[in-house]
């Protein structure tokens, strides 16, 4: 198989969709790879280390986008990207379809078959794509938190850890997943006081056990959530229904309960935000204001430190890209049921349904796709 990896356009993203490593692994097994002239600067990664892996080089990304049989990236292929896509390739990379009806359109009327990374599963329920950088993400998030924070940053001018003789900051995660366990590992570290909110008691429990009491946990419902959000100064959005818009946990009216100058990380962005009054936001320009509120709403915010993204990610995806490129994509997900719960699109068919409630269109699910 042709592989194809461009170089990331989404701004400030300098993560790659190949390592020099993962080169290494397709060319091996006799697959042809090439990459974009740059494709890995961000990461660290220079057109001389792909070279030696045996990747060609392309001088821009509509040459890979021509000649290659599968696109392997990380973010959502942009507008320009998808008008290069055809029916009868295979994109592998983050969709996050749900919120996004445009790039399902263009995603649909290419025809190009469509595997999202967030929705292949694992044997034991888990998103195992999803999580390096969610991982990555929840441990970014009271960092970047902290930052917002900060008095000329907006925020209310609050210290993490405080000092002695002043309180350190109220953090409240809502949500106990890889998100939320990663941000309060970091929140706790920096000494906040910190709270963790999540509807599963199981999940409560082990965080309660792991933490030793270093953390306080509240089961989740709507009038914990409005009653915590009062006193804090740092609320991280931390939940997640796979390939599904995210709930909206936090409404307009209720910024007016908390104190000015607090900060809202919403890490589910990508998937429409669990705050009403989310909207994404880049890493040139990462935060704004809702009614004395700072809202930090980065999509992808893993990009900003791309190398550990990159190499985390590329563990994580490597064994898939290779059955893709073995068996070809109907082989290989025929094979392997976690692969095939990624199958968002083929031929013009929307083979998501979570999506297709999300955005009212007309769905199969791949085993219907297969089957027919």
């Amino acid at each position: 198989m042709h592989i194809g990896c461009p170089r990331e356009i989404k701004p400030q993203e300098f993560r790659v969709g190949l390592t020099p490593a993962a080169v290494t692994e397709a060319v091996g097994r006799g697959h042809r790879v090439t990459v974009e002239t740059g494709a890995g600067l961000g990461a660290g990664f220079t057109d001389g280390d792909y070279e030696a892996a045996g990747a060609g080089l392309a001088p821009d990304a509509r040459s890979v986008f021509a000649g290659a049989d599968m696109i392997v990236k990380v973010k959502e292929p942009q507008p320009a990207e998808r008008r290069m896509l055809r029916d009868g390739q295979v994109l592998f990379t983050y969709l996050h379809l749900a919120p996004d009806p445009d790039q399902t359109r263009d995603l649909l009327g290419s025809g190009v078959t469509a595997i999202a990374y967030e929705t292949v599963t694992d044997a034991r329920g888990g998103l195992p794509l999803l999580a390096p950088m969610s991982e990555v993400a929840g441990r970014l998030a009271p960092q970047v938190g902290s930052w917002a924070l900060q008095k000329a940053n907006g925020g209310r001018g609050v210290l993490m850890g405080g000092v002695p003789g002043v309180r350190p900051a109220n953090v409240v995660i809502i949500g106990s997943g890889v998100v939320g366990t990663a941000a309060a590992r970091v929140a706790v570290g920096m000494g906040a006081n910190v709270t963790v909110t999540d509807r599963s008691l199981a999940r409560l429990s082990y965080l309660d056990d792991i933490f030793m009491g270093r953390l306080t946990t509240q089961y989740s419902n709507a009038a914990a959530t409005a009653d915590l959000i009062r006193t804090a100064d740092m609320v991280i959005g931390a939940v997640l229904i796979p390939g599904a818009a995210a709930p909206r946990l936090v409404t307009r009216d209720q910024l007016a309960t908390m104190q000015p100058g607090a900060v809202l990380v919403d890490v589910a962005i990508d998937q429409g935000g669990c705050f009403e009054t989310s909207r994404a936001t880049t890493h040139q320009d990462p935060i704004y204001q809702v009614d004395g509120i700072v809202h930090y709403c980065v999509a992808n915010m893993p990009g900003a430190v791309a190398r550990t993204s990159t190499q985390a990610l590329g563990n994580a995806t490597l064994p898939f890209v290779l059955a893709l490129a073995d068996k070809g994509w109907r082989g290989a997900v025929l094979e392997d049921p976690h692969l095939r719960a990624g199958l968002s699109t083929h031929g013009g068919r929307l083979t998501s349904p979570p999506v297709g409630e999300a955005l009212g269109l007309e769905a199969i699910t791949p085993d219907q796709l297969l089957a027919g």
